[in-house]
């Protein structure tokens, strides 16, 4: 399942600010990262499977603070396909219409006497 994780981090200096993007690319699963929020104090990652505890836990270890703000599904934005309009199906004809008169076929098949 591809995620977002918005982490909030401690990132006074531009030095910490490198080591935690260093730190969240070494992580199992992230595709991508970025330096968020208005003061610049938020990762913003996004990848398959990331596990967000053992990333924050890491981040909390080297950095001395990390919290979780968001984690959400993200998902693929696939081009709609257009339908493209259904050919007419191909039908047999239907059987040619007899009409029905109960008498019809015995009045007009049987043989007539001949005077």
């Amino acid at each position: 399942m591809k995620q977002k994780i918005v982490i909030k981090v401690s990132m006074s200096s531009e030095k910490t600010r490198s080591k935690a993007m260093e730190l969240v690319a070494k992580a199992d699963g992230v595709s991508s990262m970025g330096v968020t929020g208005d003061g610049k104090d938020q990762l913003e990652v996004v990848g398959v499977d990331v596990d967000t505890v053992c990333l924050v836990r890491c981040l909390r270890k080297k950095l001395g603070h990390a919290d979780i703000l968001k984690v959400e599904e993200v998902k693929d934005k696939k081009p709609e396909e257009k339908k493209k309009p259904e050919e007419p199906k191909l039908v047999a004809d239907p059987p040619p219409y007899w009409p029905y008169h109960p008498g019809y076929y015995y009045h007009h098949h049987q043989q007539q006497p001949w005077w």
